[in-house]
């Protein structure tokens, strides 16, 4: 078995991994060992998960191999990571917040079953800044995630814990979920592939919710095959999902192999994401990126998006107004953290509240349920939904001159732990190309395109096509990887 602390095999794609299984020249228990001893190596600089399942994923390798590869099972044998909002039946889910800290779910959320049925083998529950409210991995309840390429600046956010583990090579894919931006931002600081599908496409059944109308789960991984391959599995219609879209699953993985350039797309390029406001290093590997794709074939074309000035403004009353609301059920009495030296209903639900959840959640809950409250709704909350419905409008206009659109995913690479926790407002501005494609629930895609020349980290381009089309994004995002400047893995 090769030397796990330098971790050849833990390096390998997850599609290398899967193909090595199926030919038997690896064992499930084989493989699970390499990631175990790449996480005991890692993990406590990293701190990229909230809980490991060494035990329970030893023992499902064992029964694996018990039984051979299954061909049925396109995911049999490898070990994956999913961040902790989502449900798993028996495990600890916390969604990184001390009101939920001994909370075990008695059911597993369709995204993690449909990993489970597809011969997955669950690692662990990453970790994430708490009820995925932020974009560092700064405001977990228990302790902040490093980026793996420099331990002192942070894997961006909400999705961080899912980003470093992958990152790290602790693990072969990981789940993110993704409300603003909180699958791309992280997959671009860790320079790793990270893809927001459309919403509905992906089941939001045994998700913790945090922005209903604007969350989403998706994969994060070293690949964009790897990605197809993870989409493949959890993408579908769920009965249980009211949101999610009965419509059919393409083939994401065979048609990856049907596109070897760009030659006859035409690209849409926003001067808004453009023009001002990106660290050099972030513009001049974007630039070189589209340059690429324009040597592929590809025509690049401007296009506007003259409402993306509003899409934080509006997010941020969207995003907070329903967290207020799906944020009401941790009270103390039916589940989660209650406070017992309390004297009354009240009294309990403000101790256990206060002591349950972070600065960042009640900032949060405070302004949504201002924003809702009577005599400001109109003022804020519908407005804010009227200028969605127009940002959408944008966005489909714009797609009718263009087949997908490009930009950075962040004005700039991953920042220093601690450098902004004092300036919430510009924080939220670190979701300001991101926060859009939620809105208007688009596909958005997170590619590595280099290292940035300053600080030589990972820099992402952002790729948004129309709803249901992330076949083309897959396929774009799979010709450029191949031409534009590798990223590699960090050094730990």
């Amino acid at each position: 078995m090769p030397d796990s602390t330098q971790s050849p095999l833990a390096q390998l794609t997850l599609t290398q991994v899967r193909q090595q299984l199926a030919d038997k020249s690896l064992s499930a228990s084989e493989v699970t060992e390499a990631v175990l001893a790449r996480i005991a190596a890692t993990e406590p600089r990293v701190q990229a998960l909230l809980s490991v399942q060494a035990e329970e994923a030893r023992a499902r390798a064992s029964a694996l191999d018990a039984s051979g590869p299954d061909a049925g099972k396109p995911l049999w044998g490898v070990p994956l990571v999913v961040k902790d909002v989502l449900a798993t039946k028996g495990v600890p889910t916390t969604c990184a917040s001390k009101i939920l800290e001994n909370f075990r779910p008695v059911f597993d959320a369709t995204a993690v079953a449909r990993l489970k049925d597809a011969g997955a083998i669950l690692l662990g529950k990453a970790n994430m800044d708490e009820f995925a409210m932020g974009s560092t991995t700064e405001n977990s309840a228990y302790f902040p995630t490093k980026n793996p390429w420099d331990l002192s600046r942070v894997p961006g956010g909400s999705s961080g814990g899912s980003a470093a583990t992958v990152a790290a090579c602790q693990c072969f894919g990981a789940l993110g979920t993704d409300t603003g931006g909180s699958i791309r931002l992280p997959a671009s600081f860790c320079g790793i592939v990270g893809l927001k599908p459309t919403y509905g496409r992906v089941s939001r059944f045994g998700m913790v919710a945090y922005g209903s109308s604007l969350d989403q789960i998706g994969p994060m991984t070293r690949t964009v095959e790897d990605a197809a391959r993870l989409l493949q599995v959890i993408a579908g219609h769920d009965e249980r999902d009211s949101t999610c879209i009965n419509a059919p699953v393409p083939d994401y993985v065979a048609a990856l192999a049907q596109r070897t350039d760009l030659k006859g797309l035409t690209i849409g390029l926003p001067a808004q994401y453009w023009d001002k406001g990106l660290a050099p290093e972030v513009a001049e590997a974007c630039g070189l990126a589209v340059k690429q794709a324009e040597a592929l074939g590809a025509k690049t074309v401007p296009v506007d998006l003259k409402l993306s000035e509003y899409a934080v403004a509006t997010y941020y009353i969207i995003a907070v107004a329903e967290a207020s609301s799906n944020l009401a059920r941790f009270d103390g009495v039916r589940y989660g953290l209650r406070d017992k030296s309390a004297q009354s209903l009240l009294e309990m639900y403000v101790k256990s509240r206060t002591r349950g959840f972070g600065e960042e959640v009640q900032r949060r809950i405070i302004l949504g349920t201002y924003v809702l409250s009577s005599g400001y709704y109109d003022a804020y909350y519908r407005k804010a939904a009227q200028v969605r419905r127009l940002i959408r409008q944008d966005f489909e206009a714009a797609l009718k001159n263009c087949d997908l659109i490009m930009g950075p995913v962040c004005p700039t690479t991953a920042f220093k732990v601690g450098e902004m926790s004092d300036d919430p407002l510009q924080m939220y501005l670190m979701d300001i190309f991101t926060i859009s494609a939620n809105l208007a629930g688009l596909p958005g895609l997170s590619l590595p395109v280099g290292l940035g020349h300053e600080y030589g980290l990972p820099v992402g381009l952002q790729l948004t096509g129309r709803a249901l089309d992330e076949t083309l994004l897959l396929q774009v995002a799979h010709v450029l990887e191949q031409h534009v400047a590798p990223t590699g893995l960090p050094s730990l």
